[in-house]
């Protein structure tokens, strides 16, 4: 699972900024850390995991843009865009306006959130966002386009 959780970390930095202090191993280490305090979670299989670590992944990025952005005092920030856009984040994502969003949404529909996390961050296709979430890949595809449209209009597309 290391070698599967660092890929994911890759991926998730390949989307950060030039010259980010995190690296891949540092942030699958740092998830790590805190996948470890949280002792309760029963994980039922592989997909389950993987949702949860990239859920873990997602908050210590999120963390650590909020702790550059408060030293800088909100300079740089900038807004993204969700549409037409492919599994995985974008390049020059806002993380902390998408956190936001994200947020938002799970007030309103937690399933669609939990689409959204388990598509854009962990990378998981239709079907294993079904299997991980126990529900049809056709409920998956249809909140998967209404939860991108809704955070493409919450963070100012």
């Amino acid at each position: 699972m290391y070698e599967e959780l660092r890929r994911l970390a890759q991926h998730y930095m390949g989307g950060e900024r030039q010259g980010h202090t995190l690296q891949p191993t540092a942030l699958v280490h740092e998830a790590y850390l805190r996948l470890a305090e949280i002792h309760r979670i029963p994980f039922k299989d592989r997909s389950h995991f993987m949702a949860i670590a990239a859920t873990t992944m997602r908050r210590v990025l999120v963390d650590h843009a909020r702790a550059r952005a408060r030293d800088k005092r909100g300079g740089g920030v900038s807004v993204i865009s969700l549409q037409d856009v492919a599994v995985g984040p974008p390049q020059n994502a806002d993380l902390i306006a998408l956190d936001h969003a994200l947020q938002q949404l799970a007030r309103m529909d937690p399933q669609q959130a939990r689409i959204v996390e388990l598509r854009f961050f962990a990378g998981l296709t239709i079907d294993e966002t079904a299997e991980a979430l126990g529900i049809s890949p056709k409920t998956v595809n249809r909140d998967w386009a209404i939860a991108k449209a809704w955070l493409h209009h919450a963070v100012g597309g």
